[in-house]
């Protein structure tokens, strides 16, 4: 099976630099927008069977245009959430997000019983993604794009993706439209095909902003 994860487009707490977690959450930006609609495009003639979204709004903007070329109708699962940030939820300041990531990063390194604040820990983040994973696998479809968030992509990948460097991840950002291509099956496991720099549209749709959950982690 081959997995798209892609990330949703930019929204306005993305540029403010919000940790806006909990559904249903922010719509797009005008940037957003033309993210998302750059996605048919970009992915081409790729064939795509599914497409997936998470519960908060911003995915299914996301997926709109993808799905309307495509004629398909986007399924919802919950499970594909973002990480919720708990006690940390709309926190604006940058020590908040370092430790929103810090977090996640410790479990991609196996700190599993580490807990956000007033969230969840990392068996509990690690659990229902796995699940959802499986579920989209439990499909049948031979190529899935699944429109889900930056700290849970970064993190599952990095937890999960055989090819993957948890330090690369955890010091590089992933752009609102970023890609992260795997294979594999939830039994025999996952490998990394590609995971570009960038807005799967082009550099041209990327901005640089405090976006707490797409982020490298930076002291500074």
């Amino acid at each position: 099976m081959r997995l798209l994860l892609l990330r949703h487009g930019q929204t306005p707490s993305n540029v403010r630099g919000l940790l806006d977690t909990a559904a249903p959450g922010a719509e797009l930006t005008a940037l957003g927008l033309r993210q998302a609609g750059a996605v048919p495009d970009a992915l081409g003639a790729r064939p795509i069977d599914a497409v997936f979204v998470s519960n908060l709004r911003r995915t299914t903007l996301t997926a709109t245009p993808l799905a309307a070329a495509r004629s398909l109708e986007p399924t919802t699962l919950e499970g594909l959430r973002e990480i919720g940030a708990g006690d940390l939820e709309m926190a604006g300041h940058h020590d908040a997000h370092l430790t929103y990531l810090h977090t996640a990063f410790a479990w991609a390194r196996g700190r599993l019983e580490a807990r956000m604040p007033g969230g969840e820990d990392g068996r509990e983040f690690l659990d229902r993604y796995d699940a959802v994973i499986a579920d989209i696998a439990a499909s049948g479809a031979d190529t899935v794009l699944a429109v889900s968030h930056g700290a849970a992509i970064r993190t599952w990948a990095s937890a999960r993706v055989a090819g993957i460097d948890v330090d690369f991840v955890e010091h590089s950002p992933l752009a609102n439209t970023g890609l992260v291509e795997v294979e594999g099956d939830p039994r025999s496991g996952w490998k990394l095909v590609d995971w570009p720099s960038g807005p799967v549209g082009g550099a041209h749709l990327d901005v640089r902003q405090d976006d707490p959950t797409g982020e490298p982690v930076d002291e500074d």
